[in-house]
């Protein structure tokens, strides 16, 4: 199948669009596609878009709410941001509840995305399918098994909603465009998530007898390739991240919050320890401490080029400290 023109493009819809990277991807899309009318839905409260042909609703993810609104709309690109994260302070959710919303809700989605004929889809999964295991290669590409929810039963919704949204993306793939989207850590001023607090909490561990190697993307980039995977990106699953990486003890450095120096060997046996005093890093974040999870990123740099990340890694850690003064 084609890629979607922009003469193709003339209703978008953006799901979880309260998010910072949401945002960010509107306003990119309302850029390169001014004629097109642009409609951000939420479960989360929402201010009214100042963007003109940009409108959001507050909608609960329930098959009916999102009947209506595809049926109501002729819906040519779709973006599903809307992934519930086990961290997210605001709803603390069971397992259950998040594999009903991850897993059921993407599901609905999907459907109604075929039934309605929807062009081309773009659903953002996360680079923590794969996990962190001592047996990792150095970079892991697309075909890597997802073994995540081996060791940590926290990321099964992650991991089925990814393996859920691949399966059906080879099984429709002559039918609708999809897309699958692994970023490595995304980093930013509008982005708090597991990382950025980790990294931004001075009460944290950081080894002191090693030192793990990672991937931040900023937020701007991201949301550049979202926006660009519309126009020049074919239906397949793509690990993002931009070329250099980094170490904990440099981005530590950049940052200048030092962290509590753990010795590796008592990481994990200080888990319960750390999550008393910080219950929002959970406990697999440890084993990113402790084992490479670094991701190759030949595939999408064959369509996006090799120069379409413009923050370096510390570019992109410096972006994070005016978050830490406030």
């Amino acid at each position: 199948m084609n890629n979607l023109k922009a003469e193709d493009i003339k209703t978008i819809l953006i799901i979880g669009i309260a998010g910072g990277l949401a945002q960010s991807l509107c306003k990119r899309l309302h850029a390169a596609y001014p004629q097109a009318q642009i409609i951000g839905v939420d479960s989360r409260p929402l201010e009214p878009s100042t963007l003109p042909n940009v409108t959001y609703q507050t909608i609960r993810y329930s098959r009916g709410n999102f009947e209506n609104l595809f049926r109501e709309s002729a819906f040519d690109l779709v973006y599903h941001l809307g992934r519930v994260s086990h961290t997210n302070l605001i709803n603390q959710l069971s397992v259950a509840e998040r594999l009903d919303l991850n897993i059921i809700g993407t599901s609905r989605i999907l459907d109604l995305c075929l039934k309605h004929e929807i062009k081309k889809i773009i659903i953002l999964s996360t680079f923590h399918v794969y996990g962190a295991l001592p047996d990792n290669p150095a970079f892991l590409n697309e075909e890597t098994f997802l073994r995540a929810s081996i060791a940590y039963p926290e990321l099964r919704d992650v991991v089925e909603m990814d393996q859920l949204a691949s399966s059906w993306m080879w099984k429709h793939q002559n039918h609708i465009q999809t897309i699958v989207l692994r970023p490595c850590n995304i980093l930013g001023p509008q982005i708090k998530n597991t990382f950025s607090r980790y990294l931004l909490n001075p009460w944290t561990p950081t080894p002191m007898d090693y030192n793990p190697m990672f991937q931040f993307i900023h937020e701007s980039d991201m949301a550049h390739a979202l926006q660009k995977c519309a126009a020049v990106v074919p239906t397949g699953i793509y690990n993002i991240a931009p070329y250099e990486i980094i170490s904990l003890k440099e981005a530590r450095k950049t940052l200048g919050v030092p962290g509590v120096q753990t010795p590796l060997f008592i990481l994990s046996h200080l888990a319960e320890v750390y999550k008393r005093f910080n219950p929002d890093i959970p406990n697999y974040l440890l084993d990113y401490l402790k084992y490479s999870c670094l991701i190759d990123t030949h595939a999408i740099r064959s369509f996006l080029g090799n120069d379409f990340c413009q923050y370096t890694s510390k570019d992109t850690l410096k972006q994070l400290k005016p978050a830490q003064k406030r």
